[in-house]
C-alpha cells in the first residue's frame, strides 16, 4: 500500500460551485468556510470526520502490511 496523501482547504464558493457541495463518502453538506480534505489517491473531497476514519481505517492496514514483507 502506498502513502495516503491529503490536500487540505477551506471550502470556497468555487470549489462548491464547480466541484461539489458535499462529501463524496457520506454526502454531508459542505459550506463555505469549512476545511476540506482533497484525496489524492481517489481524486475526491472528504470532510474531516471521512477523512480521519480513512486514515484510521487504511494506516492499521498499512501497518500490517509493511510488517508481513515480501521475503
Amino acid at each position: 500500500m502506498g502513502k495516503i496523501d491529503f490536500f487540505t482547504q477551506e471550502a470556497t464558493e468555487d470549489i462548491l460551485f464547480r466541484v461539489t457541495s458535499v462529501c463524496a463518502e457520506c454526502y454531508s453538506d459542505i459550506s463555505v468556510g469549512d476545511t476540506i480534505y482533497y484525496d489524492m489517491q481517489d481524486y475526491r473531497y472528504l470532510c474531516k470526520c471521512c477523512q480521519e476514519k480513512f486514515v484510521k481505517a487504511h494506516s492499521s492496514s498499512m501497518d500490517i502490511d509493511e510488517t508481513i514483507g515480501l521475503f
